[in-house]
């Protein structure tokens, strides 16, 4: 269905159920994002927030997309895969044969459909457009943009929609990259290299021309959406709006430039990046991963105008340590995307899974039906060279007969199918601009573990040849969590002389013949705590750098990296927690926000990973662990 204003959403979220209106004065400066931090940590991801007394007169939606139920009324459906199953049926009917004249008029119909999702440019001014700013009126102060989490590096607009256009070729790219407020009329442009904006920034550089560029905030949320899907290259979101929404999108010209955008959106934030100007030191910001993206230097974008509708409502999310919203809208790509790539890459691939504490890119787990030796090992390869899965880190390949999203099975299947030897695999190649483990920014390694049922040409006898006394007292610290499955938790205290290797080699004999994985954490993690392990372990890994088989164990390095005991020379950053003072605030204030029983604060508990209190992680030393 398609949502023709904010107000629509708002509405049919709140007759849902699924919306809380906070009517106590908030601030935008990091209580906002405490609260929601709370809510959308709930099991069901909490409820949408509409912060309605904020300091500006625009009302805060946040939390919109942060569970699956509000992710299947935003998309209008009844089941996350039945886009995917419509995109397959709709692929098939076209594609199939047609033998007579018959059966091809049978088809105009759903071409007719077809062209009544393509995006239409119209004449006049759309209602995004009832209220214009221009010249000393822009001012980007009437935004009520968060500041996020404490070491942010000032406000940051975190729901935009880039509206780009190649100068080459024509096309429209829509985007979403992330925009920290300078001053009232300039941002940063925070676009990481492998995404389209960075090219089409880099050919109006070749063109010595000044790249316009609207940003558009709200309406449909359909569009937002769109504009986080991993779509191949010069595949127009919006006709992807159209298809989700079965209803065109309407387009109208910008006013100080030539892009247009949708007729309906809340705002639009009009400008240009200038690729001849001298790039803006943009960051830190508390990012998707858990963990603060560092400063870097990025483009400035410099608005012309800014035009919104009356009664506009400002959207935005917050991201940090999973789950969080975005979390949600990762399911819903998982879902949608799966048909896309079963269809015209891998047919074998029956199914798709990027669990909550892999971020989205660190873990992924694919179910194929095995039909030849290596089978696993191709279709970890082909993903790997497609799209956005690329920046993938660790992939795991099961057989047909595992639900992948019971992790319980994926556990068991690792435990009765994997020999370390000779069925992980080491890659290298492009990593995500956000992996803060790699040893070089954007570039590092990956791992696939190949969990299926071995054919006999993949077969090797499994010789142990450690010896193993059960009598001696281990002086490792283990977590007993999944021993019976093959796989030992250790909290160690690094030292400045840590050696990985040789530490490996140094415990080998402790470790007991059923183990078939050993992951290694520093001693802060809370090791019985699952969920937190894998997010930690994920993130903080380079798998070539930090995985080491011996004697039919893989020994996994999870700790944080250090330039003393590891050759580390990057900064790490700090997982990204609230500070006190905020806390203890919106403690004091939780009743006056009549949004249900009290919670406590995630960071409360997370605050333990922490080493001191900015970004980057205190000297990225172990003596500065506080």
């Amino acid at each position: 269905m398609a949502y023709k204003t904010s107000m629509d959403l708002i509405k049919a979220l709140e007759k849902a159920n699924e919306l809380i209106r906070i009517k106590t004065k908030v601030s935008t400066q990091l209580e906002i994002t405490e609260i929601t931090d709370r809510i959308s940590k709930q099991p069901d991801g909490g409820k949408a927030l509409l912060f309605e007394n904020n300091g500006s007169e625009f009302p805060i939606l946040i939390n919109a997309f942060g569970s699956e139920k509000r992710m299947k009324m935003i998309l209008g459906i009844d089941n996350l895969d039945q886009i995917g199953q419509d995109i397959e049926a709709l692929f098939k009917q076209l594609s199939s044969p047609k033998e007579g004249w018959f059966q091809k008029l049978e088809m105009l119909p759903q071409l007719g459909k077809i062209s009544s999702w393509m995006p239409k440019k119209i004449n006049g001014r759309g209602i995004c457009q009832e209220i214009i700013l221009q010249g000393d009126a822009v001012d980007l102060g009437i935004l009520p943009v968060l500041t996020t989490w404490p070491n942010d590096g000032g406000p940051f607009i975190t729901l935009p929609m880039v509206n780009t256009i190649d100068p080459v070729t024509g096309i429209r790219n829509l985007g979403m990259y992330r925009m920290q407020i300078f001053d009232k009329k300039t941002t940063g442009m925070h676009w990481h290299r492998h995404k389209v904006g960075a090219r089409h920034y880099q050919e109006y550089r070749k063109l010595g021309q000044k790249m316009p560029i609207s940003v558009t905030l709200g309406g449909d949320p359909i569009y937002t959406y769109s504009a986080t899907a991993p779509l191949p290259d010069h595949i127009d979101e919006y006709i992807l709006s159209g298809f989700l929404r079965k209803q065109k999108v309407e387009l109208v010209k910008c006013i100080t430039n030539d892009i247009y955008v949708p007729k309906d959106v809340d705002f639009v934030i009009e400008g240009y990046v200038d690729p001849s100007e001298g790039l803006a030191w943009e960051g830190p910001f508390g990012d998707h991963t858990g963990f603060y993206s560092l400063a870097d230097w990025y483009p400035k974008f410099h608005v012309t105008c800014i035009t919104h509708r009356k009664n506009a409502i400002y959207p935005t999310t917050i991201v940090g340590i999973p789950p969080m919203e975005d979390a949600y809208i990762g399911k819903a790509t998982e879902r949608i995307f799966l048909s896309p790539i079963k269809l015209t890459m891998l047919p074998e691939v029956l199914d798709m899974d990027l669990p909550f504490a892999g971020v989205a890119h660190n873990i992924t787990i694919i179910k194929i039906k095995k039909s030849f030796p290596g089978h696993a090992q191709k279709v970890m390869h082909s993903l790997w060279g497609a799209g956005q899965m690329m920046f993938n880190k660790s992939m795991i390949i099961v057989d047909e007969n595992v639900d992948i999203h019971n992790y319980q099975q994926v556990i068991e299947a690792i435990y009765q199918n994997v020999n370390p030897e000779t069925d992980i695999q080491i890659s290298r190649g492009p990593v995500d601009v956000l992996d803060h483990a790699s040893s070089k920014f954007a570039f590092g390694s990956k791992m696939g573990i190949d969990a299926t049922t071995k054919l006999p040409e993949e077969m090797k006898p499994i010789t142990i040849k450690r010896k193993y006394d059960a009598s001696i007292s281990s002086p490792l610290k283990a977590n007993p969590i999944f021993e019976a499955l093959g796989i030992l938790i250790l909290s160690i205290q690094k030292t400045d002389n840590f050696n990985f290797k040789e530490w490996v080699v140094q415990n080998q004999h402790f470790i007991p013949n059923s183990i078939k994985f050993v992951t290694i954490t520093d001693e802060s993690v809370a090791t019985q705590d699952l969920f937190q392990l894998v997010w930690v372990v994920a993130n903080h890994i380079d798998p070539l750098r930090d995985t080491y088989i011996l004697d039919q164990v893989c020994y996994i390095d999870g700790t944080i990296k250090t330039k003393t005991s590891d050759g580390f020379d990057r900064d790490w950053p700090n997982p990204v927690v609230m500070d006190l003072p905020t806390i203890e605030l919106v403690d004091d204030k939780w009743n006056s926000y009549e949004i249900g029983p009290f919670i406590q604060s995630p960071s409360r508990y997370y605050s333990s990973l922490m080493r001191g209190k900015g970004a980057v992680a205190l000297n990225n030393s172990i003596e500065s662990i506080l």
